[in-house]
């Protein structure tokens, strides 16, 4: 099993399907490991990625927890981020994805760092439109993309293999299905707490780990 390792920001913290690029897909976390993927067209399918290496991302939205939750095929949550995601207008897609492209250094075609800086390095390429998950500016909204913090961004990165990783990007509050790893890892809530984490584990009972989890 892999080690926890000190969540980076411990809360200082292509197989696509069903419409997986559509913002109007609805991705229904059931457990850590099972989600319920609702097509707009409301052809519902269950995925179980049990035994596989996945990237969890609850969007930075109303109702989410505005965190990235890696997990080991194992299913042990081994790293957490707290994430900013699509602003109006650029929401980004939910859906289960596969990550097809990985890019160590990378600056934006359609939106270049006047600077020159690169600003989308440790890429995790999830969708053919230009959604990754990448090192950026966590507090800030993006055009679509995950922005993750500097440890995040480079651990996710080392670990997720291009075409074996999913990414499952949802709606929906994950943090009852992770509250018990993140004890486990260490997590304590300080006052440096963000109020959206805070308000996501709030938000619904933890739910317990079955025997074996």
């Amino acid at each position: 099993m892999r080690k926890f390792l000190a969540m980076g920001l411990i809360f200082m913290f292509s197989i696509q399907f069903m419409h997986a690029e559509d913002t109007k897909s609805k991705v229904h976390p059931l457990s850590k490991s099972k989600f319920a993927v609702v097509g707009s067209s409301g052809q519902e399918k269950i995925v179980d990625l049990s035994g596989q290496n996945y990237i969890v991302v609850s969007l930075r939205e109303k109702g989410a927890d505005g965190a990235a939750y890696a997990i080991d095929s194992d299913g042990v949550i081994w790293w957490a981020a707290i994430i900013s995601s699509g602003a109006k207008g650029h929401e980004t897609p939910s859906g289960i994805f596969n990550v097809f492209r990985k890019e160590r250094f990378y600056m934006s075609k359609a939106h270049p760092d006047p600077k020159g800086i690169n600003n989308m390095d440790f890429s995790l390429w999830f969708t053919h439109r230009g959604h990754a998950i990448h090192m950026g500016n966590d507090d800030a909204m993006s055009h679509g993309c995950i922005h993750v913090g500097s440890k995040g961004a480079k651990s996710m990165f080392n670990w997720a293999k291009k075409d074996k990783t999913k990414v499952v990007i949802t709606r929906e509050h994950f943090m009852p299905f992770a509250y018990y790893d993140l004890l486990k890892a260490g997590y304590k809530e300080t006052e440096k707490t963000p109020a959206h984490i805070k308000a996501a584990i709030r938000a619904f009972p933890p739910v317990m780990p079955k025997m074996g989890e």
